[in-house]
């Protein structure tokens, strides 16, 4: 096995999973996976179908965003990605798509509320979306000022990307991560849910009541606590 080959096979494995939750049409969307100790990454070609792909396909990048192994282009995305692994410390694959409900909300240029315990599972906060990119920014390196606009985004709200692993760009779609690209695949369908149930609350009730505060910590800390008893030991 070659330095990439173990990389290649996971974001092999994890791009295929994007059309089988119904997260892709046609060639939307891009994971990739890194390793932190050759500060590479692996991520789709640009443009292959998901069903053309194998691990050789997958394209070797750096953290800075060249090239260092592969035959193909990469996803276009690729520099957002660079910037977010150049960054932030411990997360090891990022996931960008463009999911219905969840790109319908960073369209929308809103938050998602938080109105029920499936979204308090998982955040104790609005899922934030970022500001539409400027002028600007738009004009200049595009993929690479998105990587910044997702890490000025958390930081202007003091939140840390380890405790919100999802958001929206405004304007744009849905981008994620996690700890390992089963991770990142589950927290990229978990908001297209989370995404989807607040579309149909507004629907019901357009004047729908936010979670209330005792609700939210109960239902993270059940998950996620120092005496969570979720799941088992």
């Amino acid at each position: 096995m070659n330095n990439h080959e173990s990389i290649r096979q996971s974001a092999c494995e994890a791009n295929v999973e994007l059309p089988k939750l119904g997260l892709v049409l046609f060639t939307f969307g891009n994971v990739s996976v890194a390793d932190r100790e050759q500060k590479l990454f692996a991520i789709k070609p640009s443009g292959v179908p998901y069903d053309e792909l194998t691990p050789s396909k997958m394209v070797i990048v750096d953290f800075d965003g060249k090239v260092v192994d592969g035959d193909l282009r990469p996803s276009s995305d690729t520099l957002t990605h660079a910037v977010l692994y150049k960054n932030w410390e411990g997360i090891n694959s990022i996931v960008h798509t463009h999911s219905t409900y969840a790109t319908a909300w960073a369209q929308s240029q809103c938050d998602i509320p938080i109105f029920g315990t499936t979204h308090a599972d998982h955040l104790t906060v609005d899922i934030p979306c970022a500001p539409a990119m400027n002028d600007e920014m738009i004009k200049g390196n595009y993929e690479h000022e998105t990587g910044w606009q997702i890490i000025n985004c958390l930081k202007e709200r003091r939140y840390s990307y380890r405790d919100i692993e999802m958001m929206l760009v405004g304007s744009h779609a849905p981008f994620v991560w996690g700890r390992d690209w089963k991770k990142a695949i589950y927290n990229a369908a978990v908001l297209e849910e989370i995404a989807r149930m607040a579309f149909l609350t507004l629907q019901i009730n357009p004047d729908a009541p936010t979670l209330k505060d005792s609700l939210i910590k109960k239902h993270f800390e059940r998950k996620h606590g120092p005496d969570s008893y979720y799941g088992q030991p």
